[in-house]
């Protein structure tokens, strides 16, 4: 298989998002090889997906991403295990408690199959971390979308004309206000700001993230008393279309597995899972 034989690790970790895990593993019969591009291929979207939602602080520590927000999205205020580590972990677990503990934060671990190192996520388990947020990551090759928007979007660079309505019907609260709006500011790739209107009111917002050939949806939500009329599905496929109008290949986005009116879309669309992650959460004391 090519992607065995690629000498460039991040060509090889994406387009191991668009093969099928267990065709893979058959076909090559070279176990050690494709669990190294499975770890390469999460840790690429990972990177992508770190990029698509900032924090407003990161710290690097021995092979880890420590991001600080102020408590807003756990996604934002974790700690991201993503490459070699060399130090104590039990050690290094101790040393991020404090840091966070420092902050009044919650001591969050984002976890995958791919985490550094391998027995990390047994070690928080030991220590008390539980698990929590399990979500799946999937991704749509969008020469394979073949169904257009039938209601344009309000696509916008404005985070000041977008954030009121995304709050409404996120509940985001006054307090972390200040702060999404840092993050969406703090973005450095490519944004759209999206929204669908009906009977003069704003029922569905989301965001894409444009990053060389691929497009990440993001924190897509339809008013609760809109719901399952098709807003959410006119939204997603304005966003997919605008990646694909600017160089953007594949799609990828992250919904939680109790989510199920969102999987049903997402599954509809042709998205397909290609890894799970989920947190390993020591609450503030």
């Amino acid at each position: 298989m090519e992607i065995l034989g690629s000498a460039n690790p991040k060509s090889a970790g994406l387009a191991a998002l668009e093969v099928n895990l267990w065709y893979l593993l058959n076909a090559s019969g070279c176990l050690v090889q494709f669990l190294d591009k499975i770890q390469l291929m999460i840790r690429a979207t990972e990177e992508l997906a770190m990029n698509a939602w900032p924090s407003l602080q990161t710290m690097l520590y021995d092979g880890w991403v420590l991001r600080f927000s102020d408590g807003y999205t756990k996604r934002a205020n974790s700690v991201h295990p993503l490459y070699s580590s060399s130090l104590d972990v039990e050690e290094k677990v101790q040393a991020c408690e404090e840091i966070y503990q420092s902050k009044g934060l919650d001591v969050v671990f984002k976890m995958t199959a791919s985490a550094q190192p391998d027995n990390l996520d047994q070690a928080l388990a030991a220590k008390g971390y539980k698990a929590d947020s399990r979500t799946s990551v999937q991704v749509l090759e969008l020469n394979s979308v073949d169904k257009a928007a039938s209601q344009a979007a309000l696509l916008t660079e404005d985070v000041d004309e977008w954030l009121p309505a995304f709050c409404r019907l996120s509940k985001v609260s006054q307090r972390h206000e200040p702060t999404l709006k840092q993050l969406l500011h703090n973005l450095v790739p490519a944004r759209r700001l999206a929204s669908v209107r009906h009977q003069g009111r704003v029922v569905a917002c989301g965001m894409g993230v444009l990053q060389e050939e691929f497009v990440g949806l993001f924190d897509i939500v339809t008013d609760a008393d809109f719901r399952r009329q098709g807003f959410g599905k006119q939204l997603v496929l304005n966003l997919l279309a605008w990646g694909k109008r600017n160089g953007a290949d594949t799609a990828y986005l992250q919904v939680m597995l109790n989510n199920e009116p969102a999987l049903h879309l997402y599954s509809g669309l042709g998205f397909k899972e290609v890894y799970t992650y989920w947190y390993r959460i020591k609450r503030k004391v």
